[in-house]
């Protein structure tokens, strides 16, 4: 071992006795003999060419080079630990309660597939939020959030769960009835169902648009029902009364039994990704990282609306 390797020997003894002022108590806490200690301090001084540590009968104290020494020490004894709980996580079988807030347009597609999760992991429990308010990990106590659009928080550790597209759909009948648009300016003329947006205003319908079809922009439409629910809004396509535009997982088994049929298929523009995210100290936990698993698999299995 290089004596720069040699260095970290010491390390840990030396804070420990720094932090409390006692080779004793240092010794207690690590469960080893004060003349170890010591001798451990000691030999880490004579590698950095430098006291560390004044002793007196009683005590032992920072040299100003100690106090430095020790600043950046306390930062790698830190890392070491939080690599050690790592391992260990890493190690330890999911079990007890994992809590998970996601919107109500996500809930059953996750709920639909959350027995295989339970299967997997038999000693891990769940307590499922679905609201589209927006929930504060840290200060709710959350382990997971499951959110729709881009983020803005970089505190959080996320993981991409898909990407989306804006899908606009009728039922059969409803085309039958009031032919079918051709471009997104034809829906002046039709029943379009608006989704109440969380904040309070319905949401206008996203299509592409420009030469190289890239460019997104919201048309304005009106019809005669308006709802701040997603499966609903659907059943109310479904039945007849009108064009909507949900995301693409959301409608993919309705296109694919023929209960909708998707217009516009050549104008749909890319909607909003979606993400799993956690904080910081709670990923590396086994219950959080089985969730993650366990979201990723769901979101890639679910059914889309093929693009035409």
């Amino acid at each position: 071992m290089s004596g720069r390797d040699d260095l970290f020997a010491g390390v840990i003894p030396f804070v420990h006795a720094a932090e409390l002022r006692s080779f004793r108590r240092a010794a207690e806490r690590l469960g080893v003999t004060p003349a170890a200690i010591s001798k451990a301090v000691m030999a880490l001084e004579e590698r950095l060419g430098t006291k560390l540590l004044a002793r007196t009968s009683r005590s032992v104290v920072l040299t100003p080079e100690g106090a430095t020494f020790l600043a950046r020490s306390r930062e790698a004894v830190a890392a070491l630990h939080a690599a050690r709980d790592s391992v260990a996580d890493a190690r330890r079988q999911p079990r007890g309660e994992v809590s998970v807030t996601l919107p109500f347009i996500l809930a059953r597609p996750v709920m639909r597939e959350i027995s295989t999760l339970a299967a997997r992991h038999p000693q891990l429990s769940f307590r499922v939020s679905a609201t589209d308010r927006l929930v504060r990990l840290a200060d709710e106590g959350v382990d997971v959030a499951v959110r729709i659009g881009e983020l803005d928080d970089s505190t959080l550790v996320s993981r991409p769960l898909r990407a989306t597209r804006w899908v606009t759909v009728a039922s059969p009948g409803y085309l039958a009835r009031r032919g079918t648009p051709r471009e997104p300016a034809d829906l002046a003329g039709h029943d379009c169902l608006r989704f109440l947006a969380t904040s309070g205003r319905p949401r206008d319908f996203t299509f592409r648009e420009g030469r190289d079809g890239r460019a997104s922009r919201s048309h304005r439409v009106s019809g005669r029902l308006v709802i701040d629910h997603g499966e609903h809004l659907l059943e109310a396509a479904a039945g007849g009364l009108g064009i909507c535009q949900v995301l693409d997982f959301m409608v993919g088994d309705l296109v694919a039994s023929g209960r909708l049929a998707e217009v516009l298929g050549p104008f749909a523009a890319p909607g909003p990704p979606v993400h799993a995210l956690a904080l910081p100290e709670r990923a590396r936990s086994a219950n959080v990282r089985a969730l993650f698993a366990f979201l990723v698999e769901t979101f890639r299995r679910l059914e889309p609306v093929p693009e035409r």
